[in-house]
């Protein structure tokens, strides 16, 4: 990666000043190549967004080692899942890719298009998915809570983070400490070992799943309960404590909850 930037650096000053946004998408595409990660890119209305492929692997969920006294209950018993590949998206859902899908943006923070949309229920969240994969021809979802444990601890490249990316929350999450009491716009902090963005922080993401507690069972590819009241989200906001932005934290809402720190991520 240094080789890269040095490189970059080199030809900047070689063929003079590129524009900021020039710059921006060099250092974004050697950012993808340093991590190695399959990206595949879709435009929909003019916007485009990345898709990251996670190649599938077993991995321990719950409260591992690394989580120490800060997990909580319901984060056990640490169990074994197995999964097959799947694409992730590389950032949280942006407000102008749901503008670009729906034609309104109900985020409560509205000032960069670049933020993640919030203020979304998990069945908001599947009007917006359905009317994507119809302009599409895709069939996006989002991830369920085993993908996205999985891949916000960096898959098969994980390196044992209590943060997705880090063991400092600061690197890698917009969290109370350090948001300034709102959201930021995407890619603006450190990414995780397979490129992903904002997994821990910045706004919650729904998963697919009913919300249900661990067992010690080994699980390949699980799949929601088939009944329950509650919604799985994760990774943390903006709004909350370090030891909220946890990759193994978890909590539960009604699907027609909606809040500002609420959004959404896509798996395909």
């Amino acid at each position: 990666m240094k080789r890269l930037v040095f490189l970059f650096t080199m030809a900047v000053l070689a063929g003079g000043v590129l524009s900021a946004q020039t710059a921006d998408a060099e250092c974004r595409k050697m950012h993808d190549a340093a991590t190695n990660s399959e990206i595949e890119t879709f435009t929909v209305n003019g916007v485009a967004f990345k898709m990251v492929k996670v190649a599938g692997g077993t991995f321990q969920m719950g409260a591992t080692s690394e989580q120490g006294s800060d997990a909580y209950d319901d984060e056990y018993p640490v169990h074994s899942v197995t999964l097959s590949d799947y694409y992730i998206g590389q950032t949280q859902v942006t407000q102008e890719l749901w503008e670009a899908v729906m034609g309104s943006n109900p985020s409560y923070f509205k000032d960069d298009n670049q933020r993640p949309v919030e203020n979304v229920s998990w069945n908001y969240c599947q009007e917006f998915i359905e009317k994507l994969n119809r302009l599409t021809g895709k069939n996006f979802r989002l991830p369920t809570e085993a993908e996205w444990e999985y891949a916000a601890r960096g898959g098969n490249k994980s390196k044992g983070y209590k943060y997705s990316g880090s063991n400092d929350a600061d690197a890698v999450a917009w969290y109370e400490k350090n948001s300034g009491s709102k959201t930021q716009p995407v890619e603006t902090k450190q990414s995780n070992e397979l490129g992903l963005y904002d997994m821990s922080g910045n706004v919650w993401e729904w998963c697919q799943d009913w919300y249900d507690d661990y067992t010690s069972h080994s699980q390949s590819n699980p799949k929601e309960a088939n009944i329950g009241s509650n919604r799985v989200l994760r990774g943390g906001s903006w709004y909350s404590f370090a030891r909220i932005v946890r990759v193994s934290f978890r909590i539960h809402y009604s699907p027609d909850c909606r809040f500002n720190d609420y959004g959404l991520r896509l798996a395909l």
